[in-house]
């Protein structure tokens, strides 16, 4: 597959924003368009080509080397072809995305995934807070695609979250699926203190979890055979990146009650 590749000429003195940078959009420019673009978010700007050696043909892979967290708005709107970027990328990476694959070798900021509909995000590192939330302005947070962090994630994860998947092999920060409307994160290392605030669907499920609002109801144990489609979907979709299949009977925690409480937090039984 032909692709272009941006290294990074140094470390940025100011934020940059990537907006509108993927392969589908700069195959449609020449280089000379390319160089131009404006990456500056201050007075006057910064073109790519200023930031960013430029190498390669445009094509299916976009791949960005020396990447910093001073990047935001990585694959912004991506919708087809491959971003794979080395290194640590910083707010919004992967917003509004509705297709394509996004692969961070490294570790993303906040807000990682906010309005994608589509698409796969594979984080090696670790996620910061607000993964798939609700961006001032939108009425959802994720509402669709694939998104696997390696690492940790950090709190409030899935906020306003309507559809989609996110598998963390590590941990996720409090307060995961605040307000969460549907869709499912699936943290093998454990949920944080008090997931599911004001939850009205939607699914949770780990190993353990730190501490439950007081407005979660235990329902018992249960054989859930959504639960076994869900991973052999998961397994299918993402191979060796799929999360350990749950127990054949699992502990299911309803709520929040507060609101109208059909969201589920589901663990091993015992």
């Amino acid at each position: 597959m032909s692709g272009l590749t941006l290294r990074l000429k140094a470390p940025a003195n100011e934020r940059l924003t990537l907006k509108d940078i993927t392969p589908a959009k700069l195959a449609a420019l020449s280089s000379h368009e390319i160089a131009r673009l404006n990456v500056g978010i201050e007075k006057g700007g910064v073109a790519l080509g200023d930031a960013f050696d430029i190498s390669g043909t445009p094509g299916d892979v976009l791949t960005i080397e020396g990447a910093a967290p001073t990047l935001d708005f990585v694959a912004f709107g991506l919708d087809s072809g491959t971003i794979r970027v080395i290194g640590d990328v910083g707010h919004y990476a992967g917003r509004k995305m509705t297709g394509g694959k996004l692969e961070i070798q490294g570790s993303a900021g906040s807000h990682l995934a906010s309005g994608a509909t589509g698409g796969m995000i594979h984080v090696l590192g670790n996620a910061g807070d607000n993964l798939g939330s609700i961006v001032s302005g939108d009425r959802f947070g994720l509402m669709g695609g694939i998104i696997v962090v390696e690492g940790n994630i950090g709190a409030r994860a899935g906020e306003k979250m309507r559809r989609g998947t996110v598998v963390v092999r590590g941990k996720t920060g409090a307060g995961t699926g605040t307000r969460m409307i549907g869709g499912t994160i699936w943290a093998e290392g454990g949920l944080g203190p008090e997931p599911g605030l004001m939850m009205r669907r939607g699914t949770l499920i780990a190993p353990t979890v730190d501490s439950l609002l007081p407005t979660f109801v235990d329902t018992g144990k249960h054989d859930l055979v959504i639960v076994r489609v869900l991973a052999r979907y998961l397994k299918s979709a993402l191979g060796q990146l799929a999360p350990k299949p749950m127990p054949l009977f699992v502990r299911k925690i309803g709520g929040d009650t507060a609101t109208i409480g059909r969201g589920e937090i589901l663990l091993p039984a015992a």
